[in-house]
């Protein structure tokens, strides 16, 4: 019986997602064999959605039923979300006097014509190459030796059923061209195993940092083979930070740069984040740089007195307007914050995007942060 709960959201939120489509575009607006074909259209593909999420996410890890649901999944996400919108819209028009069947065949023609135009961009707007969005941040005690560092960060590449390996050796010579001083990973790297994901994975080798290259777990690495990555990360050349921190010297200048297991690892024996041993033996008076996979792990970052916080996982909402949940959960969705007194929090929209190949008005970055001494 416990499991009863689960399954009923599992199919509620399917339910959801197409009955108001299928009103708005079917209901108000066809009729005869017109009708019948609309609706069996929405029927199979409220069927479709939740077994491509089970046979694509579920034990069977099938490729292509997860194209199927995730694709489903963000399709059915923008056709809702206008679909609401235009049910506002043909209220408005019905106090505004227009009559059926013009109002509710103006309104259904709108909300196609929008969705199938979004989703296009959004399609484009997932799969392409990241812009780098460059960010200035003054770090508190920070020496003149370090001004002028730079971080490249990358997060939330999710490489998954679609194979991007193209896509990801571009992404690797767009953060050699930034030229960093450190290249970071902040969690999310892959859903699915080393044996099925690394080849997309494996350009993030090349990737080149004078002071290092960093890497800690996402919530996402603990769906799968969260061991399996953080090893093969570490054949890669990147250092795994697991609750841990390294001094990084430049000029006789230094700062620490620190990374914590994301909290989902605490279902895992011997994982989870543990700041207080990630900062053990560091010198206080050092400015901290911390990685950590979610913005609300600002939480304990302030009271460690952290200078600044990297963090992915929210992809910016990456749908439109899912950001307003995502902001239901976390302190922040995208860019620079400050929290408390001290502590600064740059949260990435992230590089790549999961399950659904959509990203709209929330679109995709590889994130240079410039390190500035106090002025």
């Amino acid at each position: 019986m416990k499991y009863v709960p689960r399954a009923v959201l599992f199919l509620c939120v399917p339910a959801l997602l197409f009955l108001l489509p299928w009103w708005l575009l079917v209901y108000t607006t066809l009729s005869g064999a017109a009708f019948w074909l609309g609706t069996a259209v929405f029927l199979l593909g409220y069927l479709a959605l939740p077994a491509g999420m089970l046979l694509g996410h579920g034990p069977r890890q099938s490729d292509a039923a997860a194209l199927v649901g995730d694709t489903l999944l963000g399709v059915m996400w923008v056709v809702f979300s206008w679909s609401a919108i235009g049910a506002v819209v043909r209220g408005g028009l019905a106090v505004a006097g227009v009559d059926d069947p013009a109002r509710s065949r103006i309104v259904a023609a709108g909300v196609l014509v929008v969705a199938v135009v979004l989703t296009a961009c959004a399609i484009y707007s997932a799969r392409k190459v990241p812009k780098v969005r460059t960010v200035e941040v003054e770090i508190p005690r920070l020496g003149a030796g370090l001004d002028g560092f730079r971080l490249a960060v990358v997060t939330d590449t999710h490489f998954a059923a679609t194979d991007r390996l193209r896509w990801s050796e571009q992404v690797v010579a767009e953060v050699n061209a930034l030229r960093p001083d450190i290249a970071c990973h902040a969690g999310d790297l892959a859903d699915g195993s080393v044996a099925k994901r690394g080849a997309q994975v494996d350009p993030l080798g090349k990737v080149e940092a004078e002071y290092g290259r960093f890497y800690i777990t996402g919530n996402h690495e603990y769906f799968g083979d969260a061991p399996g990555w953080i090893e093969h990360m570490a054949g890669l050349g990147w250092r795994p930070m697991r609750n841990e921190h390294e001094v990084v010297t430049r000029d006789g200048d230094s700062l620490v740069i620190a990374g914590i297991d994301d909290p989902t690892g605490a279902s895992l024996s011997g994982h989870g984040p543990d700041l207080p041993a990630a900062l053990a033996g560091a010198d206080p008076n050092l400015p901290v740089i911390l990685l950590a996979h979610q913005p609300r792990q600002v939480a304990d970052a302030v009271a460690s007195d952290v200078a600044l916080q990297i963090s992915g996982h929210t992809h910016g909402g990456q749908i439109w307007p899912f950001h307003y949940l995502v902001r239901l959960e976390q302190p922040v969705v995208a860019g620079l914050s400050r929290h408390g007194e001290r502590t600064q929090l740059y949260t990435s929209r992230g590089t790549g995007f999961w399950g659904p190949q959509l990203r709209l008005f929330a679109p995709s970055e590889i994130t240079l942060l410039i390190l500035r001494a106090p002025r």
